[in-house]
């Protein structure tokens, strides 16, 4: 890949135990997501996961610093992975830690939407 380009920074609101940073880099959305995926922080993954301005929307969620995540951030992925498939693009995860890596293999999550051990492969792949 050649120079990023990160364009677009903003920081999304957070609720009590979730923070998400939105970017882009070459043109793919980036949400770094730290904190925890569940019924109550749910929506607000899911608005920022709304990319429906952009044509072929490309988006990568860099789960790194997600410390814990049920259903209800399983099932925001799996909304957001048809949508943007839908409309001519794609999601991918990038950098689960253990525990969140073993709910997605659980659920299988990581056998419908492209899963990368890093962020940059997540980028490049």
């Amino acid at each position: 890949m050649a120079e990023e380009e990160v364009t677009g920074t903003e920081q999304a609101v957070q609720p009590d135990e979730l923070s998400i940073v939105a970017t882009v880099t070459d043109g793919i959305h980036v949400l770094t997501v730290a904190g925890e995926i569940d019924h109550q922080t749910g929506g607000t993954l899911h608005q920022a996961l709304d990319v429906s301005d952009t044509a072929q929307p490309r988006v990568v969620v860099d789960l790194a610093r997600v410390t814990f995540m049920d259903s209800s951030g399983i099932n925001v992925l799996i909304i957001a992975h048809r949508t943007l498939t839908e409309a001519g693009g794609w999601l991918r995860l990038a950098a689960p830690d253990q525990s969140v890596q073993r709910i997605l293999q659980l659920v299988g999550i990581d056998t419908v939407i492209d899963c990368h051990e890093t962020l940059q492969q997540a980028l490049t792949n």
